[in-house]
């Protein structure tokens, strides 16, 4: 039996030319509308992994990274889906998602020590470019807590962009210590 052989997609379509996007489902709406700012820097959040991974040779985190950018496909869909009809056909994040990124920073806490200072981002490559997505995350996180106070979100997002955040600065930290890179503590005096 084949596999049916779909369509090729067009990258460019001409709608968005005056200024607005589809979302998933029927409906148009501004590029600069709040849920597409979220969307778009959860993208930005996960280019920001797809560089990541391409630093990390060893592949020391690479199957939590594939396992993350899968996830951030399935929330920003969920972002894009206004329609309650294409949101139940959708891989939606979940609580257990959000778990497992709380177990993954136990386990990689375990080999750090404790912060006693702020650090400053920086170390290896990678550490750096996971500094790097750390910050997109939590940019994204904020675009999230802004949209939710005019439209409804789910709160089980927020909690994961959250734990995110927490876990990329944990991965980065941990790829400093795996590849002996020193942490600058940030002494307020100009390190």
């Amino acid at each position: 039996m084949h596999a049916a052989r779909l369509p090729p997609v067009k990258i460019y379509t001409r709608t968005g030319d005056d200024g607005s996007t589809g979302l998933l489902g029927p409906g148009r709406v501004p590029k600069d509308a709040p849920r597409v700012e979220a969307y778009g820097t959860v993208d930005e959040l996960n280019a920001s992994l797809g560089v990541a991974r391409a630093l990390d040779t060893a592949r020391w985190i690479d199957p939590e990274l594939s396992a993350i950018q899968a996830r951030l496909f399935n929330l920003g869909a969920e972002l894009a889906t206004l329609e309650a009809g294409a949101l139940g056909k959708l891989e939606r994040v979940s609580e257990d998602d959000v778990r497992a990124l709380e177990g993954w920073i136990d386990a990689r806490e375990k080999d750090l020590t404790p912060l006693k200072r702020f650090i400053l981002p920086g170390g290896s490559p990678l550490a750096a470019e996971l500094h790097r997505a750390r910050t997109v995350c939590r940019r994204a996180e904020r675009r999230l807590v802004a949209l939710a106070q005019k439209e409804s979100v789910e709160p089980r997002l927020v909690r994961y962009l959250n734990r995110l955040g927490d876990l990329l600065f944990v991965l980065a930290r941990w790829c400093n210590h795996r590849a002996g890179a020193e942490e600058i503590e940030w002494s307020g005096r100009g390190s």
